[in-house]
Order: structure tokens, then sequence, then C-alpha cells
């Protein structure tokens, strides 16, 4: 079975940015929630910097939906090359008769 590589990455893309926007929102509320998550974040991703301003969740939301659609889809291209190359060693033998 192979995966599809467009819907595999907007659902990681989705996910991943949601999850960072998310944490980012509830940082802002609650602002000692989620810091070093936020910190590895903006460690990562140029640009990006934990701060006061809601600009800065969207960038980092931003920036983790498109990490997210680029690393869904080389797990999804990477799954569907190992799955083709072990579907075909997987094969029975036939006899030979």
């Amino acid at each position: 079975m192979k995966l599809s590589l467009r819907a595999f990455s907007i659902s990681a893309g989705i996910l991943w940015g949601a999850a960072v926007l998310l944490v980012g929102l509830a940082n802002h509320a609650w602002p000692p929630y989620g810091r070093a998550l936020l910190d590895l974040i903006a460690s990562i991703y140029p640009g990006y910097q934990v701060s006061e301003q809601i600009a800065s969740v969207f960038i980092g939301a931003g920036y983790a939906l498109v990490d997210g659609l680029v690393g869904g889809l080389v797990f999804a291209g990477l799954y569907n090359m190992l799955a083709s190359c072990c579907k075909a060693c997987d094969k029975e033998p036939t006899a030979v008769g």
C-alpha cells in the first residue's frame, strides 16, 4: 500500500502548524506555558523569536506548516520507496517445474 504524497504532506503540515500555533497562543495567554518548546523551535526556525507580539505566533506557525509539509513529503516518499522495495522481497518464490 502506498501513501499519497500530497495528502500525507498536507496532513503533516496542518498537524505540525496547528500544534505550534496552539502552543504559541497558549504561551501568549499564559506566559510560562510551552516556553521550552517554543525556545527550541526558535533555535531551529530562522527569524522566529518567542515574543509578546501575536505576530510571532503566526510566523512560527507558518514555519511549522512549511516544515511539516516538507517533512511529510520526505517521510511519505521514503515510505513508498521502501514499501515497494520490500514488496518485491516479500513475494514468495515460484516453483520451477
